[in-house]
């Protein structure tokens, strides 16, 4: 019988955002992969878990994933873990799933947090839609060229960035966009030096030029205002109404015309909302 792959999700700042499911996994497996093994022994000493290590990361070499792989189909049974969040989310892991699969071996998943879904939440943003780019090339030139690519984006943007990088990616952010564009920074989330710092790009970009950041950081950038764009608001309202007179849920009119049009559906429901106060 073959062992199973735990892909396990586990907290980003304070350890306490554990699940019980997560810490009965960590006890009953056979091997832990992880991120950096320094890391996750402070999680297990936290709950009085012992249990065999492994370091994996995305500079291990391909002998590692094989090693793992071997041990899978020899029946053990084995938990990846990154040293926060998710694994394969921006993080380790995506080959050895990939490849487990590949070769038969089961896969579970043990959910748990994840700080672009944590700062999304806090964020007060359009969640009806978001993309969540990850880390954006570290060489100025191709990271200029998605942020290019992303400028008339219509779903709220996520980006994760190291603390190094953030000046520099705000000052990309904002000859890309316009150093006017809102933008959220959210920073050392569930952790005791959490910020959440809302402004325009310019106002945040300077503060961190004086103010140097460190650990975990998100950046959030709100859907682009309709005065943006070249838009109608009253063909837009006209059509979501004709959609709704044929049978479509408000909701789902109000989610098609968003993203036909490009604007946020906030911005939709307003304006018919007071389309029908009007009428009434």
């Amino acid at each position: 019988m073959k062992g199973t792959l735990y892909v396990c999700g586990t907290p980003i700042g304070n350890l306490e955002d554990v699940t019980i499911r997560l810490l009965k996994t960590l006890r009953k497996v056979d091997l832990i992969a992880c991120e950096d093994t320094r890391h996750t022994v402070k999680l297990l000493n936290r709950y009085k878990i012992k249990n065999k290590l492994v370091s994996y990361h995305e500079f291990s070499p391909p002998g590692k994933t094989r090693y793992l792989l071997e041990q899978l189909s020899q029946g053990l049974d084995v938990a990846m873990v990154s040293d926060a969040g998710m694994p394969t989310i921006s993080d380790p892991g995506d080959d050895l799933v990939r490849q487990a699969l590949q070769a038969g071996l089961k896969v579970e998943v043990i959910p748990g947090p994840s700080a672009f879904t944590a700062a999304l939440a806090i964020a007060g943003l359009d969640s009806t839609a978001f993309i969540f780019e990850g880390f954006l090339p570290p060489k100025p030139a191709k990271r200029r060229m998605v942020l290019a690519s992303l400028r008339d984006e219509p779903r709220t943007i996520i980006l994760y960035e190291a603390p190094h990088r953030l000046v520099a990616t705000l000052t990309d952010i904002g000859l890309a966009m316009g150093e006017d564009r809102p933008v959220i920074i959210a920073r050392e989330l569930t952790k005791i030096h959490q910020e959440v710092r809302r402004g325009l790009v310019a106002e945040v970009n300077n503060h961190y030029r004086q103010n140097p950041p460190r650990g975990e950081i998100c950046i959030l950038l709100p859907v682009p205002a309709v005065t943006d764009r070249n838009v109608d608001l009253e063909v837009v309202i006209r059509e979501t109404q004709e959609l709704i007179n044929g049978g479509m849920e408000k909701k789902q009119a109000f989610k098609i015309k968003a993203r036909q049009y490009k604007i946020p559906k906030s911005t939709i429901y307003a304006r018919f909302t007071k389309a029908e106060e009007d009428e009434s």
